[in-house]
């Protein structure tokens, strides 16, 4: 776990964060990515993680994180990733969206995924399967279409497939 202080990181960045915590070195913090239709009109949100293409990725500790999600989408983040987890879809590695699996049923919608809650949890090899290869990687998305979806993968093997449990 490392200091929520990053050295050499400038105001605003938070590069140091989210490298530490996609290579599992923060799993007692949370990432939220949202797009730039839900950062907050003065900025202070979008100062406080790393820029992405169509918004921001923030890694905070896990309170916080939850609040800060809650207060950004107006959902609750764990019951968010319960009703998320029963749909398989695509979130990108560096947790700046992803692949809607709606997307080809329907594709007159607009499939970009507005935010992204994601966790890390430790490897334990008593509960098996994909837990036992390494600490896994939750990540729960939302797409403008209203569909909700996960995507799990052991960190640092990453995969676009979904992780098959056995």
């Amino acid at each position: 776990m490392t200091d929520d202080a990053d050295p050499g990181a400038g105001a605003g960045s938070d590069d140091g964060k989210l490298a530490a915590f996609l290579a599992g070195e923060r799993l007692d913090d949370v990432a939220i990515y949202l797009t730039h239709d839900h950062l907050d009109e003065r900025g202070k949100i979008a100062n406080m993680g790393e820029a992405v293409d169509e918004g921001v990725v923030l890694v905070v500790p896990g309170d916080d994180g939850r609040r800060a999600f809650a207060a950004g989408t107006g959902m609750d983040p764990m019951q968010f990733a319960k009703g998320a987890m029963d749909r398989d879809g695509v979130v990108y590695p560096d947790l700046s969206g992803g692949e809607c699996p709606d997307a080809v049923a329907k594709p007159e919608a607009d499939h970009r995924a507005e935010f992204v809650f994601a966790f890390g949890e430790e490897r334990n090899e008593g509960v098996g399967g994909l837990y036992a290869e390494g600490d896994v990687m939750h990540a729960y998305a939302h797409c403008r279409c209203g569909t909700d979806y996960s995507h799990k993968w052991v960190m640092g093997e990453y995969s676009e497939e979904p992780a098959v449990e056995g």
